[in-house]
C-alpha cells in the first residue's frame, strides 16, 4: 500500500484560522501529522490568529499539553498517549485530565469495525486496540474529558457517505458533547447526521470541503451551521 497525499495546500494554517475566525466557526481541529519543529510553528502560528477557536491534536502528552492552552488551543485532542499498545492506560488519562483540566480536554475515539463492533483505532489509525466503543465507554470516559472526537475510519477520506450506525450509537449513548467526522460529501451527509444523531452530534468536514480540494462548498456548509445556530437557539 502506497502513501497518497490527500490534499496539498498552498495556504498556511494560519490563514485557515483566520477565515474560521471571520466566519464565527469554534471549535476547528490544528491536527500536526509530526512532532517536527514545522508541524509544531505552524500549528501555533493557527492558535495565535484564532485564539480560544482552534482545538489542537497530534503528539499530545501531559508533559506538553498546558502549553498549547497557552498558545491559544481551546483544548487538546488525544488518542495515543491514553490509548497505548492496544490498551487505555487510566494513569495517563488521569494525569491528562488533572494537568490539563477536564474542560480542555478532548478525547478521541475514531474507531473501526471489527466482528460488528465498534473498536477503538491508533497509530493513524493502523493498529486495533483492545477497546470497543461503547456506552459503558462513553460513560465513564466522560468523567474526564469535555468532548469526544469519533472519526469513523471505515468512510474516512473515501466521500462514500456517513457511517449511520456510528452516528448513531453516539447520539444515543454518549453522555458529553461529541463531534463525529467521516465520509461527510454532500449537503445531505449532513442532514444525515442530524437525523441519526438526533440532533446531538456535531459534525466536523475535512477533505470534502471546496478549501481543501473537494467538490462540497465551504460558504454552503457555513451558512448550514448558522442555520442550525439559529434553529437551536429559537427552541
Amino acid at each position: 500500500m502506497s502513501l497518497v497525499t490527500n490534499f496539498e495546500s498552498d495556504k498556511s494554517a494560519a490563514e485557515y484560522a483566520k477565515l474560521y475566525r471571520d466566519d464565527g466557526l469554534l471549535g476547528g481541529h490544528v491536527i500536526m501529522l509530526g512532532v517536527d519543529p514545522l508541524s509544531i510553528s505552524a500549528a501555533i502560528e493557527a492558535l495565535h490568529a484564532y485564539p480560544g477557536g482552534l482545538q489542537v491534536g497530534g503528539g499530545i502528552k501531559s508533559e506538553n499539553s498546558l502549553s498549547y492552552i497557552e498558545e491559544g488551543a481551546s483544548h487538546v485532542i488525544v488518542t495515543s498517549y491514553v490509548f497505548n499498545n492496544g490498551q487505555m492506560d487510566l494513569e495517563r488519562l488521569k494525569e491528562l485530565s488533572r494537568v490539563v483540566g477536564k474542560q480542555r480536554l478532548v478525547l478521541d475515539l475514531s474507531c473501526r469495525k471489527r466482528e460488528g463492533e465498534y473498536v477503538i483505532v491508533t497509530d493513524r489509525w493502523q493498529k486495533f486496540s483492545d477497546v470497543h466503543l461503547d456506552q459503558k465507554l462513553l460513560d465513564f470516559l466522560a468523567q474526564y474529558a469535555d468532548e469526544f472526537l469519533v472519526h469513523g475510519v471505515d468512510v474516512e477520506g473515501k466521500k462514500l457517505g456517513i457511517d449511520e450506525e456510528l452516528v448513531a450509537l453516539l447520539g444515543k449513548y454518549s453522555p458529553t458533547p461529541v463531534t463525529y467526522a467521516g465520509g461527510v460529501t454532500i449537503m445531505d451527509d449532513l442532514e444525515n447526521i442530524k437525523v441519526a444523531g438526533m440532533g446531538r452530534v456535531d459534525v466536523t468536514v475535512g477533505s470534502a470541503l471546496n478549501i481543501f480540494g473537494g467538490n462540497l462548498s465551504y460558504k454552503d456548509v457555513v451558512a448550514w451551521h448558522s442555520q442550525q445556530d439559529h434553529l437551536a437557539k429559537a427552541s
